[in-house]
């Protein structure tokens, strides 16, 4: 059973919980443009709507909740590994191998549960003896090492061609001024939220 609601003292709160709206959360969870306050405020409206932008009292369980929910219930591994895909970049591959390995599974035209969408994520095609669905091929191959090759051709071969599926980089978050940093906890304290760090999962 996937769920549905976040309880917080006693209160239920509905989860937006199509896949889509997880993915904006990664987004934001991974944008570094942002501040903390701002990016925290964001997920909780994502997942909860107004009725969680209006219960201050309740975001630092709702976030908790949030992350879990996110994390599909998964322990967070921070990786010190390049990501090998992008939910965002790596769309339309998604899509494709979807409706191929899923009996033309068209996930632009229905709505699914994050959970049901990060399972179906996991059972995608994904051996070098049979099939393999695209979007793993494709991640297989940024994840060669170049300097394992020997042949000095198909070692550039490959270069060129991990060039062309290569990750975009992310936005670097400047240092924020010490003006900003004592407005942004300011309204942490006024809110009596605690400032916490939040991950989203980029990579499985």
């Amino acid at each position: 059973m996937y769920p549905e609601y976040a309880e917080v003292n006693g209160k239920q709160y509905k989860i937006n919980t199509d896949f889509r709206v997880a993915l904006e959360c990664n987004k934001i969870a991974e944008d570094k443009s942002i501040g903390d306050f701002e990016r925290s405020l964001a997920i909780i409206y994502k997942l909860y709507g107004d009725e969680g932008i209006n219960s201050p009292d309740d975001y630092n369980t709702l976030l908790e909740i949030g992350q879990r929910y996110l994390l599909c219930d998964k322990e967070y591994k921070k990786s010190n590994e390049k990501p090998d895909m992008d939910y965002e970049q790596d769309y339309g591959l998604i899509w494709a191998s979807m409706y191929g390995d899923y009996n033309g599974l068209d996930i632009d035209k229905i709505e699914m549960h994050w959970w049901k969408f990060s399972d179906l994520m996991d059972g995608l095609s994904n051996s070098e003896l049979g099939n393999c669905c695209v979007f793993n091929r494709v991640r297989n191959f940024r994840r060669i090492n170049p300097k394992e090759i020997k042949d000095p051709k198909e070692r550039q071969k490959v270069i060129e061609l991990q060039k062309q599926v290569a990750l975009k980089k992310y936005q670097v978050r400047k240092e924020p001024t010490k003006e900003q940093k004592e407005r942004a906890n300011n309204l942490y304290k006024q809110l009596g939220i605690e400032r916490k760090w939040f991950y989203g999962r980029k990579c499985r």
